[in-house]
């Protein structure tokens, strides 16, 4: 699961604040975009110093700063565009690998390397794939991105044909959009000839094509990678194959990346260095913002209303949407309320008393968007109601509950009168005498997110729908899955205040929603759930993402929730080539470029 920066999750406490009160721009000069690059060769932007350089995930360290400067020096063997059309939204000008090539039985596939260097000129082999491969299959249990079961568990054999071309052979026959959207996003090409050595200063051997060798380089390079003071120094970390190399690193403090001189792909960086600022908090960030002394920043959720102002001072304000969505669980497996929330006509209900476009609007203050889906909307439907099964509607949802046999109380407690399992009476397991009570568990710290359930349990309420708020500080900790013969007293959970759940290209749900997947909190089960589920993994027709989205559009596993921005971005308008922002959350800053 990935979620936002620290630096955001800050920026989302004041927002409720602002939003009900209307607050406007603080009085008093500023300084007007522009200023901070006075050469116009360089681009000074607001970032969190990234501190893991090693391109294998580690534990602790998987924040989104750290994916962006990997990037920026390492090419994995894919990068993805969802804003694109090539085929398994491969980004190819900033691959290392071609489209893989499938036989005709879908076990295997080939993959061709581009003719591509290293930065001290050293073409880049199947040999550097193949010794990143040999670190992480015997070094699964230091791997971040490792599931067992998964990737590179799932594969029988990997094979190298010649130089510029290996091959992956599955145990079983995998989507192809899939397998390369969601586990060859995780391969890494690593320069062999600098990298495979046990200790500072070693010889450099074939040390990773035996498992103790393996382990050994491994824990050499991950120490390595955690001696922070020496990134800039460090002859590992000089060779890269990215259109950047570091030029000046401070732990904690400002990061210089240069053009690499040898880079060998057509998208060569215009501009002659990125400066990596980090700042104490949102309004040390967004003083200098406004000062014009960045050139790229972000307006903290407390200053949102200042977004015209900052316009005013040349500078581009763009919500950054991320490939993400946002829910709340249901409790399917607390005894007490669990047979309600079996009834679908609840789950409508309930869904259909969420108001996610006002709140998307008016709390969030236009910085979150409706979630429709377990799929992500498309960039160009974000913030619209386009995929949503049920809008809000709370006459029809007082007509559900009513029509099933309940007898709706407002401002009390909506009761059942009619147990039973006919088609006007409340359901299998619903108890005469029962009633919408639920015991809602709510991220703490965050102002919208309070206000947002305000404004929820108000319109719940009118139709007899009692929500009991309890926030905490983490409520994932506090609403793990019931254990059988345990107590359980959470019904509802909410932890999005950040975004739930953010995706890599192919927005599968076997993690999520099917029964007994990792991330289930609720434990959700369907049978119709997991056969879609299991077809958008292993079905060849592309179809089976949609047929899962819509289905579970409809069902409601968990309630959709509106779902914050990843950030607001606020950037000189003579900075060209930001936009479209990634919606994986990558920056691609080769690709930016000063106006003449």
């Amino acid at each position: 699961m990935k979620r936002m920066s620290s630096r955001v999750r800050k920026a989302l406490i004041g927002l409720a604040a602002i939003a009900a009160l209307g607050l406007t721009a603080c009085s008093g000069a500023g300084g007007g975009a522009g200023n901070a690059s006075a050469a116009k060769d360089t681009v000074t932007m607001a970032f969190r110093t990234p501190n893991w350089i090693l391109p294998i995930s580690a534990p602790g360290f998987t924040q989104g700063e750290n994916a962006i400067f990997g990037t920026a020096l390492y090419r994995p063997l894919f990068n993805y565009d969802l804003n694109g059309d090539s085929k398994y939204s491969i980004f190819d000008e900033k691959s290392l690998g071609t489209t893989p090539e499938f036989s005709a039985d879908g076990l295997t596939m080939t993959i061709k390397l581009k003719d591509a260097k290293w930065s001290d000129g050293e073409a880049i082999t199947t040999r550097d794939v193949e010794f990143w491969w040999n670190l992480v299959k015997n070094n699964t249990d230091k791997w971040a991105s490792y599931r067992e079961g998964g990737f590179p568990d799932n594969v029988s054999a990997f094979t190298v044909v010649d130089e510029k071309t290996f091959s992956l052979t599955t145990k079983q026959k995998y989507s192809p959009s899939w397998f390369v959207g969601n586990q060859l996003n995780k391969i890494s090409v690593m320069p062999q000839h600098v990298w495979d050595r046990t200790e500072a200063g070693g010889k450099v051997g074939d040390y990773d094509r035996d498992k103790a060798g393996a382990v050994k380089v491994f824990d050499f390079l991950t120490a390595q990678s955690k001696d922070l003071s020496t990134y800039a120094t460090n002859d590992l970390w000089k060779v890269v194959s990215g259109p950047w190399k570091l030029s000046s690193y401070v732990p904690n403090g400002k990061v210089e990346l240069v053009p690499n001189e040898n880079y060998w792909g057509s998208d060569k960086p215009a501009l002659k260095k990125v400066v990596l600022r980090p700042f104490t908090g949102d309004d040390a960030q967004f003083n200098v913002l406004r000062a014009g002394e960045i050139d790229y920043g972000y307006i903290p959720a407390a200053n949102i209303s200042q977004s015209d102002y900052m316009k005013g001072k040349g500078y581009t304000v763009a919500p950054w949407y991320g490939w993400s969505i946002t829910y709340m669980p249901l409790n399917f497996s607390n005894p007490k309320t669990a047979p309600v929330f079996k009834q679908d006509y609840v789950r409508q209900a309930l869904q259909m008393l969420i108001d996610q476009k006002t709140i998307s609007e008016k709390i969030w203050g236009g910085i979150a968007a409706p979630t429709c889906g377990p799929v992500p909307q498309d960039q160009k439907d974000m913030g619209t109601l386009k995929g949503c099964a049920y809008e809000f509607d709370p006459a029809g949802a007082k007509k559900l509950l009513e029509d099933h046999g309940w007898k709706v109380v407002p401002d009390g407690a909506t009761v059942c009168e009619k147990p039973c399992t006919g088609a006007d009476q409340c359901g299998e397991g619903v108890k005469a005498g029962a009633t919408l009570e639920f015991n809602l568990v709510s991220q703490s710290g965050f102002a919208a997110t309070t206000k947002m359930m305000a404004q929820i349990k108000s319109e719940m309420s009118k139709v007899g729908v009692v929500l009991k708020v309890q926030e905490v500080p983490d409520s994932v900790s506090v609403t793990q899955p019931c254990e059988a013969g345990k107590d359980c007293t959470w019904d509802m959970s909410f932890f999005g205040s950040q975004g739930s759940w953010y995706f890599p290209v192919y927005a599968s749900g076997e993690r999520l929603f099917a029964t007994d997947a990792p991330v289930n909190l609720g434990r959700y089960s369907s049978p119709e759930a997991d056969k879609l589920i299991e077809a958008s993994q292993f079905a060849s027709d592309g179809s089976a993402l949609k047929d899962y989205n819509a289905f579970l559009a409809k069902d409601l596993p968990v309630l959709w929730m509106p779902n914050p921005v990843y950030q607001v971005s606020a950037f000189n308008s003579k900075l060209k080539g930001v936009e479209p922002q990634d919606p994986m959350n990558l920056m691609y800053p080769e690709d930016w470029s000063w106006a003449k």
